[in-house]
């Protein structure tokens, strides 16, 4: 009987190998792809108090800005000395094809961290402001500085969705800005995450600026969110969760940064057509749907919607589900039996409120092994059907058709979510007009972008603050104000 490998959370430059063991399932096959020591309680208590001890004491914080640059820059130098193990991992424990945990997952995200050091090197950090005649008449302040400082002790909660970008996406700006952080990974996704420890040995990462602790409950993660000697909490996951971390967060006010649900649109506008079926693959592929930015209602015009939602069933009829590890899989499984169900249980309610199934629906056959769903695009009557309120995370596609540009705009915006939004048009001024109209943190007109320089974040519900760019830089920096005069 081969043996899977074992692993344990890492603390302030030590593993500890405690508490009890659970395993991490393969969601292609339900086979074991590793156990994993459960960390204690105490050890994620031992790893706030290292990481509160490791910033008051400068260690990392005070040093150059570019001396942690080299020492990260080091950081993923070894990620990329280990990139065949990763992408195993990668695939082994979210399901997602290799195409994607090579180009997305492992390259792009390395891409984007090492941007990012260099974004902030690039960045001013301590600048001078103006000082009002009168102040200088009066003999008062001569000087204003304003100093962007890090904020200090950082939890950063991961999705298990994209483990290893929302991992880098959060730490590198944190640890680029002097701050020392937790990282506490999903149950569902650990390994990559609990990689960074090696990762971090062997760039010689002061002990306690870093810590990877993993734990298959939330205890861990609720005193994260609650403990006063944690300065920050950011946080990517669902809507829910979120209002759970805020509340927590609460008595200690301390700050909350939230990357949470999307219900997004994509907008066709009548020139754009035909690059709907297009547009409904980009959902599903890859990740089968498991994005919170995913554009899984589908906005056309009325009067082409019948013809819209055939060239979709046809495209994802040519959509090849299967195990990740084969190249020829365009989509894999999704993450659990429970989030298999909850795609089901959606698709039964919209067909309840008056929605058509035009393809998908149900499990594919021939995959007895593994939480895989068709993925499936939905005739919706209105954008009032759960199928289009409710963020299912999954391959589940709605189309919605709309009366005119007013009513498209309204339709979109008619969410309480506001996380992406995506427009399409051959006019690019009017494609562009309709973006302005859409609130949602960011709107994409007939491309994509996903860089270290491009922020994203959510209006409404969808979240607090941004990430990446350097929006997401100064999330981890407290602003301080200097004022300045002479004595003499």
């Amino acid at each position: 009987m081969t043996s899977i490998p074992h692993w344990c959370s890492y603390v302030a430059g030590k593993w500890l190998d405690g508490g009890d063991v659970f395993t991490v399932e393969n969601p292609a096959d339900e086979s074991a792809v590793a156990e994993v020591a459960a960390a204690p309680v105490g050890d994620f208590g031992q790893a706030i108090e290292e990481g509160r001890r490791s910033f008051d004491s400068g260690v990392w914080a005070d040093l150059p800005a570019r001396a942690r640059a080299r020492t990260l820059h080091a950081f993923l130098d070894h990620l990329e000395a280990v990139h065949t193990a990763l992408i195993d991992v990668i695939v082994a424990e979210s399901g997602q094809p290799v195409f994607f945990a090579e180009g997305t997952q492992f390259r792009t995200s390395l891409t984007m961290a090492r941007e990012t050091i260099e974004l902030y090197l690039s960045m001013t950090h301590e600048e001078a402001g103006p000082v009002p005649v009168a102040e200088l008449v009066r003999g008062g302040t001569t000087l204003s500085i304003r100093r962007y400082e890090p904020v200090g002790v950082v939890a950063a909660i991961t999705p298990c969705n994209a483990a290893l970008i929302m991992g880098l996406q959060k730490l590198i700006p944190a640890l680029m800005a002097g701050a020392s952080v937790v990282v506490r990974p999903s149950p569902l996704t650990p390994i990559s995450s609990l990689m960074f420890g090696a990762a971090a040995e062997v760039a010689d990462i002061p002990p306690g600026v870093l810590s990877v602790v993993v734990e298959p409950g939330a205890a861990g993660a609720a005193l994260l969110t609650t403990h006063p000697d944690v300065d920050m909490v950011s946080f990517t996951g669902s809507t829910s969760v979120g209002r759970m971390i805020l509340a927590q967060a609460a008595p200690t006010v301390k700050r909350v940064a939230l990357e949470l649900g999307g219900k997004s649109a994509q907008v066709y506008l009548p020139d754009a057509v035909e690059r709907a079926a297009r547009g409904a693959a980009a959902v599903v592929a890859a990740t089968a749907g498991q994005a919170c930015a995913a554009a899984t209602r589908m906005l056309v015009p009325q009067e082409r919607k019948d013809e819209v939602v055939a060239a979709v069933a046809q495209a994802y009829a040519g959509i090849t589900v299967g195990p990740p590890s084969e190249r020829t899989a365009l989509m894999g499984p999704l993450i659990s039996a429970a989030q298999r169900e909850r795609c089901e249980r959606y698709v039964a309610l919209a067909q309840n409120a008056g929605a058509r199934v035009a393809f998908g629906g149900e499990r594919p056959e021939g995959l007895d092994r593994g939480y895989y769903f068709q993925p499936t695009v939905l005739d919706l009557p209105d954008n009032g059907n759960p199928a289009a309120r409710e963020e299912i995370f999954g391959p589940v596609l709605g189309v919605i058709g709309y009366r005119d540009i007013e009513d498209a705009v309204r339709i979109a915006n008619d969410s309480e979510y506001g996380l992406s939004g995506q427009v399409y048009g051959a006019d690019v001024a009017a494609a562009t007009a309709v973006a302005r109209r859409l609130r949602t943190g960011a709107v994409t007109v007939n491309t994509g972008m996903y860089s270290a320089y491009a922020p994203s974040g959510g209006y409404k519900r969808s979240g607090l603050g941004r990430e990446r760019g350097t929006d997401g830089i100064r999330a981890f920096q407290e602003v301080k104000h200097l004022a300045i005069a002479d004595l003499r």
